[in-house]
């Protein structure tokens, strides 16, 4: 294997593969390289039975299996020196991206026409489909803790089922790291959201992974603004996100990457993901794989993610410039009146009687608020 990828094994598995090399290399990485592996390993199995007498014996089968991981981690290894070099030295990616550039994009809204809102976010291999559904202000998520109870009344889960990266595994519920990129999109839109008193309704978003090849967060933040305009939410200014990486070198030498795939971040030395909107930050994120990074790397992390997430908001105001102005016939209305507080027991009678009966004959849901808001 490492004739065929043209490495000088006498030089400790750092030299680089010439020209011709590096090409097959590129090719191999960027098709199917889960099945290319699997097929090299068994391959190498088969040909260590081959030259080995006695059968497939178990020890036989062993020895063959342990040159099988050898040489997968000779193949890991060699593919991550190469592709980070060739980014470094010609600052060519493994898809043929620039260094700063963002796979096409394509957004559409209004794809589940029985939902509140929908958005559907495309960016190369990774796409998200958001859904927003309205309630009321009994729909709210109280939070018992140690510390006094809390309500949430926007809420963004993230779901990133098996098939969106072709495995076929049982559903569990979500890992740490769903709830982790649930919550991070989940912040990004916070800043941007109306106040209860210019929205009183409870938000509810679903984000969908539906096939994944890095920034699926992003992605979902992308689609959560995509579906909230969908919905008729008024939120202050759209918002997009983007994930930078990094290729460093210990003598000082480093390029950021803009909107990074999965590969490049298994490779990489960071993942740092910036949400927005055209004015400003919303909220970060920052892996690093490294002891530290510079401040100038930092300063081109975040002037290349304003750049990226431009474009990104370009590409979402083609679609949909603004929020709508009627939310979806299925939505729930409501309507607020104030009265004076002491008049509440009157509405809720004894024993919630009265409001019983007024919710039955109109067929309303009615939530009284202690401040007299109804």
């Amino acid at each position: 294997m490492a004739r065929f990828f043209g490495i000088d094994l006498t030089q400790g598995h750092r030299a680089l593969p010439d020209a011709e090399a590096t090409a097959n290399l590129l090719l191999w990485f960027a098709n199917d390289l889960p099945g290319r592996i699997s097929a090299l390993r068994e391959s190498i199995a088969n040909g260590v039975r081959a030259q080995r007498s006695g059968g497939d014996t178990p020890a036989l089968l062993e020895a063959a299996r342990r040159e099988a991981r050898v040489s997968k981690n000779l193949f890991n290894l060699i593919q991550k020196k190469t592709v980070r070099q060739l980014v470094l030295d010609e600052g060519i990616r493994i898809d043929g991206r620039g260094l700063t550039d963002i796979r096409p994009i394509s957004v559409e809204v209004g794809l589940i026409p029985r939902a509140h809102g929908s958005g559907l976010f495309t960016r190369g291999e990774t796409q998200a489909l958001t859904v927003a559904t309205l309630g009321s202000s009994s729909d709210v998520q109280r939070i018992d803790t140690i510390s006094p109870e809390t309500e949430k009344r926007y809420l963004h889960h993230y779901n990133f089922p098996p098939y969106s990266t072709g495995e076929n595994k049982m559903m569990r519920g979500p890992s740490r790291r769903d709830i982790g990129h649930g919550h991070l999109a989940e912040r990004a839109l916070v800043p941007v959201l109306p106040s209860h008193d210019e929205f009183p309704y409870v938000i509810r978003l679903v984000s969908e992974c539906v096939t994944s090849n890095g920034s699926t967060s992003m992605a979902s933040t992308c689609g959560s603004t995509l579906a909230l305009m969908d919905a008729g939410v008024p939120i202050k200014a759209p918002v997009a996100g983007a994930a930078m990486g990094l290729i460093s070198e210990p003598d000082g030498r480093f390029v950021v990457l803009t909107d990074i795939l999965g590969k490049e971040d298994s490779i990489g030395d960071m993942d740092f993901k910036v949400t927005g909107t055209r004015d400003g930050v919303t909220a970060l994120q920052m892996d690093i794989k490294v002891q530290g990074i510079s401040e100038a790397i930092i300063r081109d992390g975040l002037k290349q993610a304003l750049t990226a997430r431009l474009t990104i908001l370009d590409k979402m105001a083609e679609v949909m410039p603004e929020a709508r102005s009627d939310m979806s016939d299925f939505a729930p209305r409501i309507i607020t009146i104030k009265i004076n507080p002491e008049k509440i027991r009157e509405i809720i009678g004894k024993g919630g009687s009265m409001i019983r009966k007024i919710q039955e004959e109109t067929q309303t849901e009615i939530n009284v608020e202690d401040d007299g808001t109804v």
